[in-house]
């Protein structure tokens, strides 16, 4: 029999193996060190990713930014990395078109995000600091552009935050702004963690907040966002998508605050599915729209287990808006029905409790396909 000292010891070792390579990870790389001038001006891109490399390359640790703006490029995170932006401390995006190369996202080519995740693992992005897109210069690029809001377009623009295939990731305590196109976006990512974070932009283009995307096992609690298009919007696959498209799915949405832009989605690009998501203490507050799920013939599929619970919306223009005729709440007059396609969008056991909604100009709009009725 094992005294209680060598099952004490066992606990112990068992704890320090579960841990693993976030315990080992204690690097540190202090961005000034490899060069970086933080003085808003000089273009610090080569030594932020060579301080990233290197704690990578040290089996994990911290890439300090502290003490200034820090101009760049697009910087690439690896695995078992925490970048930390100190309080005060801007990641500034170039405002050089020519600094951002073309990379392959989403089966399109587009400009490489500001910050990016690519096939890696626990990553981190914390500290009370800011990641500034500096998007005027794309936002005024695309102005006047059709279908510029798409991924695909030949006016590509790049996103602030993207974890693609990446897992175990956390974002704390940073503000996040003003990106070219979509701010922060898990693309077939698993186990993210948004906490206590703010994502803002003035009125702009497709500067949606948090756009999980064929994504799961998210939290996204006590985030205050304030954008020029969805505070947050679930989706999982593009129009007319050929397939396979996977599910975004276990989404948990607690304790946030929306103020500009067009609510809480899902949608309208949903042709792999979206499953199991809850959203509950949400205050909206002058939002275009506040509960919103949308999609239509070409670009749906199964949407449910879907609960809204305690939401509360002030000057919302429309509370609560569910169609399957994106981007039209509705149809003109009487549509016939069509065969059931891969696409077509089926909304079903769907929940809302004790929402309150004070100057809003509709309550409600839910509209299924004749083919596909909205049940439960």
């Amino acid at each position: 029999m094992k005294s209680f000292s060598d099952v004490r010891l066992i606990a112990v070792g068992l704890m320090i193996l579960a841990a693993g390579p976030a315990m080992a990870a204690t690097k540190v790389c202090d961005v000034h060190h490899y060069g970086a001038k933080g003085n808003g001006t000089t273009k610090d891109t080569k030594a932020i990713q060579a301080a990233v490399d290197d704690c990578a390359n040290a089996g994990g640790g911290t890439v300090e930014l502290s003490g200034g703006t820090f101009l760049t490029g697009p910087v690439l995170l690896k695995s078992k990395v925490t970048l930390d932006i100190a309080k005060g401390t801007v990641l500034l995006g170039s405002p050089d078109r020519a600094d951002y190369p073309m990379v392959t996202f989403a089966r399109n080519q587009t400009i490489q995000p500001l910050v990016s995740a690519v096939n890696v693992e626990n990553v981190a992005i914390t500290g009370e600091g800011t990641i500034d897109g500096n998007g005027k210069v794309w936002w005024d690029y695309v102005k006047g552009v059709k279908d510029s809001g798409v991924l695909g377009t030949d006016h590509p623009r790049p996103m602030g935050v993207v974890f693609d295939h990446t897992k175990h990731v956390r974002m704390e305590g940073v503000t996040v702004q003003n990106s070219g196109f979509w701010q922060i976006v898990p693309y077939y990512a698993d186990d993210l963690v948004f906490r206590n974070i703010r994502i803002l932009a003035p009125k702009s283009p497709n500067t949606d907040a948090i756009d999980p995307f064929s994504s799961s096992n998210i939290v996204i609690d006590h985030v205050f966002s304030s954008v020029g298009d969805d505070n947050i919007a679930i989706k999982s696959g593009a129009i007319n998508s050929p397939g396979p498209d996977a599910p975004s799915r276990n989404i948990t949405i607690t304790d946030c605050t929306f103020e500009n832009g067009h609510g809480l989605s899902i949608g309208s690009e949903i042709a792999g599915g979206v499953q199991n998501v809850h959203a509950e203490r949400i205050h909206f507050k002058g939002t275009d729209q506040g509960i919103r799920i949308k999609s239509a013939r070409d670009r749906g599929n199964d949407v449910s287990n879907i609960t809204f619970k305690d939401i509360t919306m002030e000057d919302v223009k429309t509370a609560i808006l569910i169609t399957e005729y994106y981007p039209h709440p509705a149809p003109e007059g009487e549509v016939p029905a069509e065969a059931l396609g891969r696409l077509t969008p089926k909304f079903h056991n769907i929940s809302i409790e004790n929402v309150t909604a004070t100057g809003s100009n509709s309550a409600g709009i839910i509209v299924g396909l004749p083919e596909s009725p909205i049940l439960g």
